[in-house]
């Protein structure tokens, strides 16, 4: 299966402004996510998708393919994520070049476990779904069988529609959110608008790495977990 990588990154960051190239631990923020797809076997190319000159040539100098210059309509905050992966694809098939699958890796969710982006690639091939994304299980308090949702008249209800609630945490099912690590998708569903297609499997993080950068204090806190992970990543 041809999978291509990309690393969406554009410039402009409000929240941790120049993020994407702000050093973290000594290297880019970018380049935690740049070595780590260069270190996979099931990867057919890595790309970055970029508008911005210093952040291209810093995916350069670290190994990735800068292909083209994002156009300034997709690199504004209100930009979709599926159609910055739909222009990188549409681009490539402009050349003649065609994959299977895209994996769609996020420089701010820079921590994943050394091997995780093949074990996903894997599982993904395996299970022959459409789509996979890395998830983390939600804490049992915040669980959707567990959650309320206020109606009309302000009286609450259970989120999941159920008429009782489950009175056990060891009763509950398995709930997971996106870490934003990883997302696996076929280019077909790429290309109907979706990420996540009718079929959607997954695969576990380790959420000793769980960070998802968007704000200072996930900044703050990218930095004092990396003393204790960096065996891990």
């Amino acid at each position: 299966m041809r999978i291509l990588g990309i690393i969406p990154a554009r410039g402009g960051s409000k929240g941790v402004p120049g993020k994407n190239i702000k050093e973290l631990g000594g290297q880019p923020l970018l380049a935690y996510t740049i070595l780590q797809s260069l270190q996979s076997r099931l990867l057919t190319r890595v790309i970055v998708s970029s508008d911005d000159s210093d952040i291209i040539n810093c995916a350069l100098a670290y190994g990735a393919e800068v292909p083209f210059v994002r156009p300034d309509f997709l690199a504004d905050d209100k930009a979709a994520s599926i159609a910055v992966v739909q222009h990188a694809v549409a681009f490539l098939e402009s050349e003649n070049e065609y994959f299977d699958a895209v994996c769609l890796l996020q420089a701010t969710s820079p921590f994943r476990e050394k091997g995780s982006i093949d074990k996903a690639i894997a599982r993904f091939i395996e299970s022959e779904a459409d789509a996979l994304v890395s998830v983390l299980p939600v804490p049992h308090e915040f669980n959707p069988h567990w959650v309320f949702e206020p109606d009309r008249n302000g009286f609450l209800s259970i989120a999941t529609g159920e008429a009782k609630i489950i009175g056990r945490r060891q009763e509950l099912p398995p709930a997971f959110f996106r870490d934003g690590s990883i997302y696996l998708t076929k280019t077909e569903c790429i290309k109907e608008g979706t990420f996540y297609g009718e079929k959607l499997a997954f695969t576990q993080s380790n959420p000793e790495l769980y960070v998802n950068i968007d704000s200072p204090d996930d900044w703050k806190a990218a930095e004092m977990k990396l003393p204790t992970i960096m065996s891990l990543i």
